[in-house]
């Protein structure tokens, strides 16, 4: 089947009602890194049949493969698709230098910070004062790393307003993890379209031209790593099932606009972590059908299974990885993303919440909805936390001393919110913008541990001490 396992959008959606009824029927293709193929129903028969690249395509299409990985990867690595399409993309004029905005890859902007750093929420743009769209919305916080030797990530946050009109972009340098927090998303790509709302997250790997529609304003983070691609972590004495399972990715099935765009169509590229544009005639969607294991793909936090403790102690928070870019040591993550949902807490003799933690690993925390159990106040939806390698960090005082009082029975934990974590094995430096420049810079998240006081019993041990 040229659609595979389909799997349909039921969000409901703002604007028009042909926008909520388009976004009602929109379909997609289910599974993780699966091989698929698909065409778009106006034009039956467009995939090539038996080979990749015949000497005249059906509908007379132009053939055009689009590599995520070298061709020579193993086979299990090797990534690429076949997309067949009405002009190819190379129909355009040279690209040109463009404003930079607060997009950035130089991590020696200002020296480095090694202070426990949170940031308020990010204060989203009033399109009443200026039109701001997903690009021009993009500020970068934090990275590591060289694009040039492709080895490192950045985090950007997006603030924007207005919808990207006759503008695409496409990211020569690597993958992004897109984590709205508030507004609904219509993105376009080169292989179809999807819908995305906060608790959903999408990847745009490297190399695919992308749009996008908001319909409110709007607000996210963003996780970008280059020289490797995301996958399911390995699940180990887990067994075969748990956490994100492959059926629950959806990838966008084939959709196609032969539309010309007399004023000139804006294709924004990032290349070498600067911005360029360049103009063509046609809109960059219009690739009729497609096949291959190089996609973009959308998945629904609410999908996860959570594994946790059910004795004492805590499991490591690696069990709720959802996806991971490795490194080329064992084990050792580029970046991680981990969500930490509703679930259960039954631990006994435990003390719950996230304990006191000094890492070798960098810690960028975001909030989609509700509240941090580690932390009541101060954390909020739309801000961040930076934890960098080595900082300590753990439970304000206030969580510390209600959770070793607090009765141990089965609780809920964590209903009605969404936390992540951007965890990376590189250690991370903050951009101007973080630092300096946005008004949002938390200084005084110092204080939530200043009240911490010695509990020292030298002559007694504890009551609740096992015997």
């Amino acid at each position: 089947s040229l659609d595979g396992n389909i799997g349909t959008s039921q969000t409901p959606w703002p604007g028009s009602p042909s926008s909520r009824r388009e976004m009602a029927e929109l379909k997609y293709i289910s599974g993780f890194g699966n091989e698929c193929a698909s065409e778009d129903p106006r034009c039956p028969g467009s995939l090539p049949k038996g080979q990749n690249n015949p000497q005249v395509c059906p509908y007379n299409l132009y053939a055009e493969q689009l590599s995520g990985s070298a061709f020579t990867c193993p086979r299990n690595t090797n990534k690429r698709s076949w997309l067949y399409r009405i002009l190819p993309s190379v129909s355009h004029k040279p690209f040109e230098s463009i404003d930079q905005g607060h997009v950035t890859h130089n991590w020696d902007e200002v020296g480095p910070d090694p202070n426990q750093l949170r940031w308020k929420p990010f204060e989203i743009p009033k399109a009443s004062e200026k039109k701001v769209d997903f690009v021009s919305g993009l500020y970068t916080l934090c990275g590591a790393g060289d694009i040039k030797s492709n080895n490192g990530l950045a985090v950007h946050i997006f603030l924007c307003n207005s919808s990207m009109e006759n503008r695409c972009f496409y990211n020569s340098d690597g993958d992004f993890l897109i984590v709205p927090q508030k507004g609904k998303l219509l993105i376009y790509t080169e292989f179809g379209k999807m819908s995305l709302q906060p608790n959903e997250i999408c990847v745009i790997q490297r190399g695919m031209r992308f749009s996008v529609d908001v319909f409110e304003e709007t607000r996210g983070y963003i996780l970008e790593v280059y020289g490797v691609h995301f996958e399911l972590p390995d699940l180990g004495p887990i067994g075969a099932n748990g956490l994100a399972n492959p059926r629950d990715f959806l990838i966008p099935v084939a959709w196609y606009e032969d539309r010309r765009v007399p004023g000139g169509y804006t294709v924004i590229n990032k290349f070498q972590g600067k911005l360029f544009a360049c103009k063509q005639d046609v809109s960059p969607f219009n690739v009729v059908a497609w096949h291959g294991n190089y996609t973009p793909y959308k998945y629904n936090l609410e999908n996860f299974m959570v594994i946790n403790a059910v004795a004492f102690d805590h499991a490591d928070p690696s069990i709720f990885t959802v996806l991971t870019a490795k490194s080329l040591r064992p084990g050792v993550a580029i970046a991680d993303f981990v969500i930490f949902p509703p679930r259960w807490g039954v631990a006994d003799k435990t003390f719950r919440p996230p304990y006191y933690h000094r890492n070798c690993m960098s810690e960028f925390m975001g909030l989609i909805k509700g509240h941090y159990e580690a932390k009541q106040g101060g954390f909020l939806p739309g801000g961040g936390s930076l934890h960098s390698a080595m900082t300590p960090h753990g439970p304000d005082a206030d969580c510390f001393e209600k959770a070793s009082k607090a009765k141990l029975e089965p609780e809920r934990i964590a209903d009605g919110t969404m936390a992540f974590m951007f965890e990376s094995s590189l250690s991370l430096a903050v951009t101007k913008w973080g630092l300096k420049t946005c008004s949002c810079l938390d200084e005084n998240y110092y204080k939530c541990w200043e009240p911490l006081r010695s509990h020292f019993t030298p002559n007694s041990r504890s009551p609740t001490e096992p015997k």
